[in-house]
């Protein structure tokens, strides 16, 4: 699927409009994301903390959970937005997924998933899973295993 000017503008907005539903008390750094899947749908998700930190969950994952519980496993394209929940225009950062949600899409992506990592909608870096999970481990590795 080709990623045109108008799907990029809309998951870049998506994930800029989910970071705003983020419950992020403890780490004040809100994260939203719109994963967009082979099927033309985006599904979106915020970050979700817990006073139990291991018990949250990162806006990645939750958009992916959303999608492979809709039975669409396909993985197209995520656009990423994070930052402190009161940053002013200056303090906008960059938030790549994290490792864990990195390995998390992997098992789902389509070759050469792009990957927009999010300050506005005019402000973005776009780059792809493998080239931030180089080498990355999957269900092709256990394949090989699993024949022998």
């Amino acid at each position: 699927m080709m990623i045109t000017d108008v799907l990029r503008t809309t998951l870049l907005q998506k994930a800029i409009a989910a970071r705003q539903q983020s419950y992020a008390p403890y780490s004040n750094f809100a994260v939203g994301a719109a994963l967009l899947t082979k099927s033309g749908s985006i599904y979106t998700g915020c970050n979700v903390e817990n006073a139990a930190f291991g018990a949250g969950i990162c806006a990645e994952r939750t958009a992916a959970v959303k999608a492979i519980s809709e039975g669409d496993d396909k993985f197209v394209a995520i656009a990423v937005a994070g930052y402190p929940i009161n940053a002013t225009r200056e303090q906008l950062s960059l938030a790549f997924p994290c490792g864990i949600c990195r390995q998390f899409l992997n098992e789902f992506a389509l070759p050469n998933m792009p990957v927009f990592v999010v300050k506005t909608v005019n402000d973005y870096v776009e780059t792809s899973l493998e080239e931030i999970l180089p080498h990355a481990f999957g269900p092709k590795n256990l394949k090989n295993t699993l024949e022998e």
